[in-house]
């Protein structure tokens, strides 16, 4: 293990994590708001504890996987109890843990809150608060590849598979540097993109912002008690279309800025992707048409809440808690979903059902034609056995973390579909869920315990499990 490497990673966290805190400041100048204070309180400490460990360049820059995941768990378990410090030194969140279930819920894009009323907050937290998800929607780790070579060469690849979601990472240009700035152009490109849109439609310079940051980083926390739900059809239809660009895989963008457009609609996970939000809101739209002025609208709140659930953003603009069983059913079955790999979307990801779907096919095929020679295929390529057994073990895991985190916040005795949805929120980084948990409700009434927990599946399913549950293998750590 490469501990002097890990420190020196760590310590770049913490001086990023600080310049990323100077517009929270400067909004609380804008808006003449003395608790601002914090911000360059955090500032000073995040230095403190990370320029000392930056002084110095390891010589020994070699960095493997584990090394990786070690650095990317830690890096986002630091950063989030950094971050939960302004809310904790301002006021608006006086209890330690729940100002870190707030800070991870945004860093991880989750967007599940314990805040009942989010009008009262000043701007300059709610901006940091939005901005969280802005950050860790293509993750900082990677936002540092852009500027420095951390790592020893050919080993950055270790940071960026630890830390970015899905199944597979792959370089979209030979060099990870470039790869990372790439990525973070496009990011960048889609996030001003919106931000105009929302400018054009008269939505205030603030709103749009924070609105952009949730549905860049498929976050959702909303900065009004209704989330989006008091502004303008317009508005919200611009959210939904951004919401569901986000959720698409960032190698479709690449392959259209390099101008190839057929490889780019090949892409069978978009398509897969696309395939699932339409249908979903055709269905959902039939059961709740009566619910609705006329069928326009209810196709317009039923595609928002579909793009909502199934990029696990959560935003809403109605409380769909109050929908018909079937509607809700999909939207839970959409949360477990979730978005494509390689996008700022969490949950399962939709790689993983197709593979899992193919393989389900596949073994039902060899039964009835044993000596019949098949592969799985998936983007027009044979997955390897490695591959097929990483996305069943990934399976394995999720299933394990998710009905253990059921049972233990059980504790709480709350009913089983907030339990159950909870869970599924905070796993699948979504927010919502239903009932206690609902698009109206939030998870403050949860006991200190069933907070810890929640907040470990946050970061459980941000990380994509393995990277946080390395942590607490002891191999990890042993000496060899």
């Amino acid at each position: 293990m490469n501990y002097s490497m890990i420190v020196y990673i760590i310590g770049w966290i913490l001086a990023v994590e600080a310049a990323l805190m100077v517009p929270s400041g400067i909004i609380a100048v804008i808006y003449g708001e003395t608790v601002g204070w914090v911000f360059a309180a955090t500032i000073a400490l995040c230095l403190a504890l990370g320029l000392p460990l930056i002084r110095r360049t390891p010589k020994n820059r070699v960095f493997y996987l584990k090394e990786g995941s070690v650095t990317v768990a830690a890096s986002w378990i630091i950063m989030s109890i950094m971050g939960a410090v302004p809310f904790v030194l301002s006021g608006a969140i006086p209890h330690p843990v729940d100002a870190l279930f707030e800070t991870v819920s945004g860093f991880t894009t989750t967007g599940s809150s314990i805040l009942a009323s989010v009008e009262e907050l000043p701007y300059c937290i709610l901006f940091w608060r939005s901005f969280t998800h802005w950050i860790g929607g293509m993750g900082v780790l990677v936002f540092l590849l852009c500027l420095l070579p951390l790592t020893g060469s050919g080993y950055s690849m270790n940071l960026m598979r630890a830390e970015s979601p899905g199944p597979a990472v792959s370089k979209l240009v030979p060099k990870v540097r470039e790869t990372a700035k790439m990525l973070y152009g496009l990011y960048i490109f889609l996030t001003l993109l919106q931000l105009g849109l929302l400018l054009l439609g008269r939505m205030p310079l603030f709103d749009a912002l924070c609105i952009t940051f949730g549905s860049a980083g498929t976050g959702g926390f909303a900065i009004k008690n209704d989330s989006m739900g008091s502004y303008t059809i317009y508005q919200q239809a611009v959210t939904t279309i951004f919401m569901i660009l986000f959720g698409v895989n960032f190698n479709v963008y690449f392959l259209f800025y390099m101008r190839k457009p057929k490889e780019a609609f090949r892409c069978e996970e978009a398509r897969w992707y696309l395939a699932i939000i339409a249908a979903s809101t055709l269905i959902i739209t039939f059961f709740i048409r009566d619910s609705f002025e006329n069928l326009a609208l209810a196709f317009h709140h039923a595609a928002f809440q579909v793009g909502t659930i199934i990029t696990t953003t959560g935003f809403a603009t109605v409380d769909f808690n109050l929908w018909p069983a079937v509607p809700r059913t999909i939207l839970v079955t959409l949360m477990l979903i979730g978005a494509c790999a390689g996008s700022t979307g969490g949950g399962i990801k939709v790689s993983r059902i197709v593979i899992l779907f193919k393989s389900v096919l596949l073994e039902m095929r060899r039964n009835l034609h044993p000596n019949v020679i098949q592969k799985v295929k998936f983007e027009g390529h044979v997955m390897e056995r490695t591959t097929l057994r990483s996305v069943m073990i990934f399976f394995a895991a999720y299933a394990f973390i998710f009905a253990v985190s059921t049972l233990l916040i059980a504790v709480d005795n709350y009913d089983l579909t907030t339990n159950f949805t909870a869970v599924a929120a905070t796993l699948n980084n979504i927010g919502p869920g239903l009932e206690l948990v609902g698009p109206t409700q939030n998870f403050g009434h949860f006991s200190t315990f069933s907070k810890l927990v929640l907040t470990f599946d946050m970061l459980a399913g941000r990380l994509e499990i393995f990277p946080l549950l390395l942590l607490f293998h002891r191999d990890t750590w042993r000496r060899f």
